[in-house]
């Protein structure tokens, strides 16, 4: 008699999550990409507020800084809540607020309401990321966490297409009040988000168990500075830091030094911007199935490194060929590449009780040095009677050195199970 033997061939990736585990992605990746359209936009319009407003292009930049400031205290805030109360409220409150802040700032009648409603937005915008990150990873399915990840990441440049293309196409018909009226649809998302997510069951097993147990976290941000997991505390923050450093010395500058330097119309500002934010999304696709395949850690570090000698490109010649090709590959590096791995990298590092904090903290605590980015670069360019383009560089240059260090000093979380067990109470 011949024995009976059964070979089932293995299942693809994207057929292994449920469709509450697609729902929850889905509705991290609404949140994040339109979280992004709605920051980013005000990056194309700084000189047009300028001269509206007749105030120096210095104090819009400074409204940027109290919004990415303003991220910081959303997003300590919302972790701590949503590691308390759960994902799924936290996600709906966050979009509902950056999107309202956005229509009222249009209407703004003096640039103080402006700067007021634009520093607000950034509270709503910073509790959108560690809850959307926390509500997908947590979700997700180990084998492809890292992939789908990246490309919830890398879907902030689909965010800043969408801005930089409405910025080409309808900035002569409807001005930057226009622009940023239209940050409120984004609150259209909280209906999806109230009729299909759930919480995550790693998330609610958790609770339950701190509960009977008698072991709530009640104090998270305190939990992560404890002996045991100070230095991945701290890798992480330094990581974040040079990375927000480095974004916001690039992408918030770059249109303002493309008007200003070069004098560029709104259509030719805005295509290197859009090819780069392109390119970023598209490779996120490749440097998540690199993370897959080689480790978060080298997925982070090889674009990084990479980054370095294409900033030369776009930042020491002026010709517009080599500004728009130079500043499209750093999409795929520098400005894309190696910043799509935070969601769930950073998931990864921390245990459940404490993750939607210590991911919101460590990510988030880099947009305060991130915010003196534009200020500083722009009040330095300004008193010196020099371009922008110097101190960019300069500043690109020394993060990519601190991030790279700081990645190759943290761990590797390549595979790793997200449970429910109770590891910091």
């Amino acid at each position: 008699m011949v024995a009976a033997t059964s070979s089932e061939k293995p299942i693809s990736w994207w057929r292994e999550p449920t469709r509450d585990q697609w729902y929850a992605w889905v509705a991290a990746w609404l949140g994040w990409t339109l979280d992004a359209f709605d920051f980013t936009i005000f990056l194309l319009i700084m000189a047009p507020i300028a001269n509206t407003f007749n105030v120096p292009l210095v104090e819009v930049t400074a409204v940027f800084t109290l919004t990415l400031w303003g991220r910081f205290v959303g997003a300590t805030g919302s972790g701590w809540l949503a590691d308390r109360v759960g994902r799924k409220p936290l996600l709906m409150i966050s979009i509902a607020w950056y999107s309202v802040c956005n229509f009222i700032a249009g209407l703004a009648p003096t640039f103080w309401v402006l700067f007021v409603f634009r520093a607000l937005l950034g509270i709503g915008m910073g509790a959108e990321w560690p809850v959307g990150a926390a509500l997908s990873m947590e979700t997700w399915p180990t084998r492809s966490r890292g992939f789908m990840g990246a490309v919830l990441q890398g879907s902030w440049g689909i965010g800043f297409l969408l801005s930089s293309g409405l910025y080409a196409l309808l900035y002569n018909l409807i001005g930057w009040r226009g622009l940023l009226i239209i940050g409120v649809l984004p609150a259209l998302a909280i209906i999806y988000i109230r009729i299909f997510i759930k919480e995550p069951p790693v998330w609610v097993e958790n609770r339950q168990q701190q509960r009977l147990q008698n072991r709530e976290v009640r104090t998270p941000l305190f939990s992560i500075f404890k002996p045991s997991m100070l230095r991945n505390t701290l890798t992480a923050c330094f990581m974040m830091a040079s990375a927000f450093v480095l974004y916001y010395a690039n992408y918030a500058l770059f249109a303002t030094h493309l008007q200003l330097d070069l004098h560029l119309s709104p259509a030719l500002v805005a295509l290197p911007i859009a090819l780069a934010n392109a390119l970023f999304f598209l490779s996120s696709l490749f440097w998540g199935w690199v993370a897959e395949h080689i480790g978060r850690r080298w997925a982070i570090i090889i674009p990084g490194v990479i980054g370095i000698p294409v900033s030369l490109m776009y930042l020491l010649i002026p010709d517009y060929t080599w500004v728009v090709v130079g500043f499209a590959l750093q999409g795929m590096f520098a400005l894309g590449g190696m910043h799509v791995h935070y969601p769930a990298y950073l998931s990864e590092r921390f245990p459940t009780e404490v993750r939607a904090t210590a991911a919101g903290f460590c990510y988030h605590q880099g947009a305060i040095w991130g915010g003196l980015a534009g200020p500083l670069l722009v009040g330095y360019a300004t008193s010196r009677h020099i371009a922008l383009s110097g101190p960019i560089l300069v500043t690109t240059i020394v993060c990519l050195v601190i991030f790279v260090i700081a990645v190759f000093l943290g761990p590797e979380t390549r595979g790793k199970e997200l449970t429910a067990e109770l590891s910091v109470a």
